[in-house]
């Protein structure tokens, strides 16, 4: 008996490319069904009591829609779907969803094991994305890159930033301190080495890899940090130990000066009082990636400050993500046609 295989995907996990993996991992004798929904060209919601999703967030799609197209499907492949427990009740045939993200936040994750249902992601999936634009992030702050642009898109040639009193630092002077240091951190430090910098990591749930540790790299504790790097560059996860880890009082002991890199989440920042430190020079400039809000609103302070960079929240979209996250889960859809444990059970 074929396998009927649900995948819900959207305009940058392409269903496509789901079905395309899963019949390289599988073979042909699948019943697939796919569709695509409209993010991120339309924003993602946060949760909604009201339609039962207060358990799930970050999610794209109408609960009534997704479980019609689910059906009497038994494998579910989506990146944004929500899935709560209503919806699982009116899908008894369901038993694996792969979520094509590191976080299966748009699951209700108690319900699914209440159901009996295997949940498996894609840990790390953009790390590789997230880490090299985090080199970009830093270099067009410390090599003035922004400044220039900005400047010459107005038509000012900035001749001055070439003065010694203006111009900018090379990273291989600089020291560069990792707040974090999962998959995206420790991919950070691999790149920053080929630099130059002394680099430090502050992470209090890991050690150091023999490799990043035999080549200088230093665990330090997260004061020591923030007092002696050039630049700070933020990769925690959000949790309640970490959600605004980057506050009043861990700004005030930052070293003065400092330029502030933030591509992991908006709950991690105290954005009011990044603003008040970015106003008053005690960090010289930022690069920010991700919000407590998003979309940010068209009057948001720090939208009119000329020594911030911004970017809409795309440092982990690249098209190796895409191929790399349908890969991973054509693996797990692959393994449980077989009968074989999961690779990431959630």
């Amino acid at each position: 008996m074929q396998k009927k295989i649900a995948i819900i995907g959207d305009r940058f996990m392409l269903p496509d490319v789901f079905r395309s993996e899963i019949e390289k991992a599988c073979g042909n004798s699948l019943d697939i069904r796919t569709l695509e929904m409209a993010w991120p060209d339309e924003p993602m919601e946060f949760g909604n009591p009201a339609l039962g999703l207060d358990k799930v967030k970050e999610y794209f799609g109408d609960p009534d829609e997704v479980v019609d197209f689910i059906g009497d499907a038994e494998i579910f492949v989506t990146q944004l779907s929500p899935l709560s427990d209503a919806m699982m009740r009116r899908l008894p045939a369901l038993k694996l969803v792969a979520v094509s993200r590191g976080g299966p936040i748009n699951i209700d994750m108690a319900a699914a094991k209440t159901h009996g249902i295997t949940v498996v992601n894609v840990p790390g999936r953009n790390a590789s994305a997230v880490a090299e634009f985090t080199i970009g992030a830093i270099l067009a702050e410390t090599r003035l890159i922004r400044v220039g642009h900005e400047a010459l898109r107005k038509g000012e040639w900035r001749g001055d930033l070439y003065r010694a009193d203006r111009t900018g630092r090379e990273l291989s002077e600089m020291t560069v301190g990792v707040i974090g240091y999962g998959n995206i951190g420790t991919r950070l430090v691999r790149l920053l080495r080929a630099f130059g910098c002394r680099i430090l990591v502050s992470d209090p749930y890991v050690q150091l890899s023999a490799d990043d540790r035999n080549a200088g790299v230093e665990l330090v504790a997260l004061d020591d940090l923030l007092a002696q790097s050039d630049v700070a560059t933020l990769h925690s996860r959000v949790t309640a130990e970490t959600r605004g880890l980057i506050n009043k009082d861990t700004i005030a002991r930052m070293k003065p000066g400092v330029i502030f890199i933030n591509t992991a989440r908006g709950p991690l920042v105290d954005y009011d009082a990044l603003y008040e430190a970015l106003v008053s020079g005690h960090i010289a400039s930022a690069m920010l990636e991700t919000f407590a809000v998003e979309p940010v609103p068209s009057d948001w302070p720090l939208l009119q400050l000329p020594n911030v960079t911004l970017t809409p929240h795309i440092a982990g979209a690249s098209v190796r993500t895409v191929t790399y996250a349908a890969e991973q889960a054509a693996e797990e859809v692959r393994r449980f046609i077989a009968g074989l444990p999961p690779v990431n059970p959630c």
